[in-house]
């Protein structure tokens, strides 16, 4: 089986001095490796060939067969890295906390221990006033309450 530590080396190594930070390596017991990537400016192929063929020359597939698989963090998939929170600040997010309420909100900040601020849009009606306004209100979060926080596309 490929080992893991040194698959990540190798990908760290291939990355060092980029923008690019690893969302998740996978190596299956049938030696299917997954490696998802991500950039604040985001990946094109050229540069996941250019991984792809660091990690070729480090594992050698006539010793060991293997399936590569390197690309970028879907568009869809949850955040599983602080660098993919701080990449959609400003963009809109949808959180799923475990107590099973669903919030969206824009992404405001991210701490240094994971905890980020949503400015969620909340329906206030003021004193006198016959119909609710809406306010943006801040909400933050632990990541250890929430299922998923993924990006949110909006086709308008």
């Amino acid at each position: 089986m490929i080992d893991k530590t040194l698959l990540t080396d190798t990908v760290n190594a291939a990355i060092a001095g980029t923008d690019i930070f690893v969302v998740d390596i996978r190596v299956t017991p049938s030696n299917d490796i997954t490696v998802e990537l991500d950039s604040p400016r985001g990946l094109d192929i050229d540069t996941c060939a250019d991984i792809t063929r660091k990690i070729e020359e480090k594992f050698d597939r006539d010793a060991e067969d293997y399936s590569l698989e390197v690309g970028s963090a879907g568009l869809t998939a949850p955040f599983k890295v602080r660098g993919q929170y701080l990449k959609n600040i400003g963009n809109e997010v949808e959180v799923l906390t475990k107590d099973g309420r669903k919030v969206r909100g824009i992404l405001e900040t991210v701490a240094d221990n994971g905890d980020f601020t949503l400015s969620v849009p909340v329906k206030v009606r003021p004193e006198g006033a016959k119909r609710p306004v809406t306010q943006m209100q801040e909400q933050t979060f632990s990541p250890d309450a929430c299922r998923s926080v993924q990006y949110v596309i909006n086709f308008k």
